[in-house]
């Protein structure tokens, strides 16, 4: 699997659901932003990882 995104563009995607006050839950990301979640677990080893780098 390729990232079609870069490292920064996905952290800053999740910074602006994370300000719009959308849900970080895996599920709920899965469902609506598919192209995140998959660019997230290629730079990050897990989801909570991913989410946890924006508070980092």
């Amino acid at each position: 699997m390729e990232a079609d995104m870069r490292l920064d563009e996905v952290r800053s995607r999740l910074q602006q659901l994370k300000v719009k006050g959308e849900s970080l839950s895996k599920k709920k990301v899965k469902e609506k932003d598919p192209r995140l979640m998959r660019n997230a677990l290629f730079y990050f080893p897990s989801w909570e990882h991913a989410v946890q780098s924006i508070d980092a």
